[in-house]
């Protein structure tokens, strides 16, 4: 079997810790399977680098945030093929350029365009493990790129389908995808597989587990993702295909997430092309918007509410303001203390009544809704910030989560 493994910060967040992956990547080879790994950098070190970059620059250049950040993987590959050698056997460590991953030039959050992986195959042939650097591709142009935060998720499912792997398995701080954050609710449940499709949501929404982008990757090629913990040998989560015991389950998981910002613009003249204007401005500027809604107008006016991304609320504010000054409309506000819950689950498509259960479940707990969306297989939800653990809860036990299928 060709088996890609795939590391994250805190598991090679110093030297024991490295040592460590190093015996189990061993033992992977050991057990006769090819095995590439790829690393992110160590805990803590990208923030570093950013830090060190906001004190000599109050705006860097996207181009040297991406030459400065992609060091960090560069550290942790070099590392970890030393501690292999150490053992007994033999490694190569590669850059994202030097495993031929190409991107495009959208610098700090490239998308992948394509993986040459032809250094990666021949090191493969010659027995060595292979170790790539996560986070980090090339452009066109020969210049470093970085595919944004969690990217490292993205570059072992997208080595994985280039070098048609028979499995990708995410070594992370968790073993395994939970109904919901265990610290948040003790009862939360381990989930044995879950649906490329739940993930998808689930990572989109909050949960931390996997970034979106790897998972859409690996539905797209269907890689087998396995999720399971550096720390223990306790069997993982594995995220395959839906299959028919997925459907029985209504709702597989409650995911919640306080980094977005509500932003109103009020006032706005309700005529086509506004909304167009509006947000063809924000789409400019790669900043992504989730959930839309718009109040009825009144005297050929009307307010619109969405949300995006807290690290682009600033940008967002600004780009809004001249916008507003544009079409006509009254003004901007930013709501910061707000928190979207969301349930998500394949058996929605086969269940009636869920949104009721869920929209009662917050009435008797006097929790307002700000705003609603919904899709297929999911329904989310904005609330006050404050009763962000309440909600989680109150939905974990209202569809009874703790309790396997």
């Amino acid at each position: 079997m060709l088996i890609v493994q795939k590391y994250g910060g805190t598991s090679v967040g110093n030297p024991e810790r490295i040592r460590n992956v190093a015996k189990r990547v061993v033992r992977t080879k050991e057990a006769g399977h090819d095995v590439v790994v790829v690393l992110s950098a160590m805990s803590g070190e990208t923030d570093k680098l950013i830090n060190l970059a906001n004190q000599v620059c109050e705006n860097p250049d996207p181009r040297e945030m991406d030459m400065l950040v992609s060091t960090g993987e560069r550290v942790t590959i070099a590392l970890l093929a030393m501690a292999i050698h150490t053992l007994g056997h033999k490694a190569q460590s590669f850059t994202g350029r030097q495993a031929g991953i190409v991107s495009d030039s959208v610098h700090t959050k490239a998308r992948i365009e394509k993986i040459s992986g032809e250094r990666v195959k021949q090191a493969l042939k010659e027995g060595k493990i292979a170790v790539v650097a996560g986070f980090q591709g090339i452009n066109e142009q020969d210049d470093v790129t970085t595919l944004g935060r969690g990217g490292s998720d993205l570059s072992a499912v997208a080595v994985a389908a280039a070098l048609k792997a028979d499995l990708c398995d995410i070594y992370t701080d968790v073993d395994g995808v939970y109904t919901t954050d265990p610290n948040m609710v003790p009862q939360a449940r381990k989930l044995d597989k879950i649906s490329y499709d739940e993930m998808l949501e689930l990572a989109s929404l909050g949960a931390k587990v996997l970034q979106t982008r790897s998972v859409e990757f690996a539905k797209k090629y269907n890689v087998p993702v396995r999720v399971l913990s550096s720390f223990n040998d306790n069997p993982g989560t594995l995220v395959t295909r839906e299959d028919a015991d997925m459907e029985k389950v209504v709702v597989s998981g409650v995911a919640y997430d306080k980094n977005q910002v509500k932003v109103t613009v009020t006032g706005v003249p309700d005529k086509p092309g506004v909304a167009a204007k509006i947000f063809n401005e924000i789409s400019a500027n790669n900043i992504i918007v989730d959930m839309i809604i718009q109040n009825i107008g009144e005297g050929g006016l009307t307010d619109m509410s969405f949300t995006v991304p807290k690290t682009d609320a600033k940008k967002t504010a600004e780009l809004m303001r001249k916008v507003v000054a544009e079409v006509g409309a009254k003004g901007v506000a930013v709501k910061e203390d707000i928190a979207k819950i969301s349930i998500v689950g394949v058996g929605m498509r086969s269940h009636s009544g869920v949104a009721a259960k869920m929209f009662s479940a917050m009435a008797k707990e006097g929790i307002n809704i700000m705003m609603i969306s919904t899709s297929e297989i999911k329904i989310s939800i904005v609330i006050d910030a404050k009763y962000t653990e309440l909600a989680v809860r109150v939905l974990h036990e209202t569809f009874e989560m703790e309790k396997a299928a």
